[in-house]
């Protein structure tokens, strides 16, 4: 008596992934690998360009000049007969203090941060010029003046003006360059600030300047 069996039903093979499903993984894996590299050169994005004309606050760019970062916290004309601003101007010497005609001063109240642990000197080459290239170097009064803005190394993980200083704690919050600009520069803006590092001269930033 013969017999049959029956043979086994085979294993059924294996779903292939479709083109669409592949195509979608991949654009995925693009995606993370590209998040991940925007988050590790985030911290490295250095700043050496921008603009103050109507920013201010978080929306005020950070300049990175050197190992040291940058923000002018206002920046506008001084009225030497104004009780407030003549705090500003004080230090100053007779010569120093004279407006020649056509003259007026200009105030650019700025912020220095240390992020590193070591000390570093503060920039003092930071000019300011207007649309026709006339170019303006701050005036630094005398130690009187609590305000001013003047050479300095700040020390690691510190700030200028030091917290708990009257510049720091006054109304714009920042330590004052003190400018002699000719007004018809008022009409010849936007006024540009550049900053020259002082250990290394090719290292700048500038930025347009809120008048």
């Amino acid at each position: 008596m013969s017999s049959s069996h029956a043979s086994s039903p085979a294993p059924p093979a294996p779903r292939r992934r479709s083109r669409r499903a592949r195509n979608a993984s991949v654009v995925v894996l693009l995606l993370l690998a590209a998040l991940l590299l925007a988050a590790c050169g985030e911290s490295e994005t250095r700043v050496t360009t921008g603009t103050y004309n109507g920013a201010s606050g978080k929306n005020a760019p950070y300049l990175n000049v050197g190992p040291l970062i940058y923000q002018v916290q206002i920046s506008r004309e001084l009225n030497p007969w104004n009780g407030e601003d003549n705090y500003y101007l004080q230090g100053l010497t007779p010569a120093q203090r004279k407006l020649q005609a056509g003259e007026e001063w200009f105030g650019v109240f700025m912020q220095v941060y240390n992020k590193t642990t070591a000390p570093h000197p503060i920039a003092t080459d930071l000019t300011i010029s207007d649309t026709e290239g006339i170019t303006y170097k701050p005036v630094v009064p005398g130690p009187a003046n609590d305000f001013a803005y003047r050479d300095q190394t700040v020390p690691g993980n510190g700030q200028v003006p030091r917290p708990n200083t009257p510049a720091a704690s006054g109304p714009s919050q920042g330590a004052v360059l003190l400018y002699k600009i000719k007004v018809i520069s008022l009409e010849n803006r936007p006024l540009t600030l550049k900053i020259v590092d002082p250990a290394d001269p090719a290292q700048t930033a500038s930025a347009e300047l809120d008048v």
